[in-house]
């Protein structure tokens, strides 16, 4: 007996465990659908908004790159919630069906016990019933059933009454849940037709592009080498930096900042925020992650980036991630500013700035503008090229700021 008790609540705790896994995965799939169709907004706001502005040919192939790569994924993650729906409604439609039988087997039971009932509705055939007995026990055993009957009839009125609400419930999830399922279905249908579109304007670019592959290769080595030699420059300022923090010269060949107590607590703070930085412009989209990655175009190119491209709105504040020290204000030849913040021994760079308002020294807050992020007059395209340093180490950014 204890056995059974045993497997019945096992049984039931495991039920409880996959039905609480089946809602959290549900919340998942809605959550990941309501940032997928929020970043695609913003994709479209950052970067599809003005088609007066006539883009680079490569530029236009990263932007639709990256809208692709949303479309897809919410695609998928439409018709993972669409399955787990009908995966529900499946069951539902079991568990109507199994209340039904219940609720028709009750009736069948009640209408039983009614016409019991009204055959034996008289006081004298109930009275007759108990003198009938052959001895006052029996009396006693007739009357405690004439009760338990009684109850009996009741409990199966109220069952009835349940299962009846329970089906009526169990109906309305049904139909919402079909509603639903409907819905992303429609929904889907509109963006693979988005999709198809937006693939087919990537394919004339690309093929356009294609066709003068030489050009395009000398347009992304220059790239590359405008990137490379910023990124140069950007080392050789925090390598500097470091030599001035020595106070023992003959330690000047390690590449790792000598810390006064104040900067130990500031670099401690700043790792203990890893996850939780807020972003370097309160509106924007990442074009380019961190990282040895293939060309959008040319996929037999690898390209390197030290942090991440972001997309924004033009004439965009550039905020400082967290509390530091201006340490450099670097202008490249050909190039637009770059401002390096110290935080202890992490540096954050902030390049392709449109205007600059601090100065080298200068003591920043977190979410402090330091100026306003370049447009390009001839795209209309707004980017901001953000790093964070370890010491010389480039870090990804994706894992210190929040939400990135």
């Amino acid at each position: 007996m204890h056995r059974f008790f045993y497997w019945v609540i096992l049984f039931f705790l495991i039920s409880i465990n996959l039905k609480s896994q089946e809602i959290k995965k549900q919340k998942e799939l809605e959550n990941r659908s309501r940032i997928l169709k929020k970043e695609i907004k913003k994709i479209n706001e950052l970067l599809f908004s003005n088609e007066r502005k006539k883009k680079n040919a490569i530029d236009e192939v990263e932007d639709l790159e990256l809208k692709l790569s949303f479309r897809e994924e919410l695609i998928k993650v439409n018709n993972q919630q669409a399955n787990e729906i009908v995966k529900r409604i499946n069951i539902n439609e079991k568990t109507i069906s199994n209340q039904r039988n219940e609720l028709e087997m009750l009736k069948k039971n009640y209408s039983k016990m009614i016409k019991n009932s009204y055959k034996s509705r008289s006081l004298n055939n109930r009275l007759m019933f108990l003198f009938s007995s052959d001895n006052f026990y029996q009396a006693y055993k007739r009357l405690e059933y004439l009760k338990q009957y009684s109850v009996s009839r009741r409990k199966v009125a109220y069952k009835i009454q349940e299962k009846t609400i329970l089906l009526q419930e169990l109906n309305k999830t049904l139909i919402n849940q079909k509603i639903k399922k409907d819905e992303l279905i429609k929904e889907n249908r509109k963006a693979k037709q988005s999709l198809l579109n937006e693939k087919n304007r990537q394919k004339e670019v690309i093929d356009f592009l294609l066709k003068k592959r030489r050009n395009l290769s000398v347009q992304i080595n220059l790239k590359q080498k405008q990137a490379k030699e910023i990124d140069n420059e950007i080392e050789i300022l925090i390598k500097k930096a470091i030599l001035a923090s020595k106070k023992n010269k003959k330690q000047s060949k390690s590449v790792v900042f000598d810390l006064t107590p104040e900067a130990k607590l500031i670099a401690a703070n700043f790792k203990s925020n890893k996850g939780r930085l807020p972003w370097p412009l309160e509106n924007g989209i990442v074009t380019q992650k961190f990282g040895k990655q293939p060309h959008s175009v040319v996929k037999t190119t690898m390209i390197q980036s030290n942090g991440v491209t972001i997309a924004t709105k033009p004439n965009s504040f550039v905020r400082s991630v967290f509390d530091g020290e201006i340490m450099a204000i670097l202008v490249y030849k050909g190039s637009n500013p770059s401002v390096l913040i110290k935080h202890g021994n992490y540096i954050t760079a902030y390049k392709n700035l449109g205007s600059v308002n601090v100065k080298k020294g200068d003591l920043v807050k977190a979410k402090q503008k330091i100026g306003k992020v370049f447009t390009n007059q001839k795209s209309g395209k707004s980017t901001l090229q953000f790093s964070i340093f370890n010491n010389t180490v480039p870090q990804n950014p994706k894992n210190w700021i929040y939400e990135m």
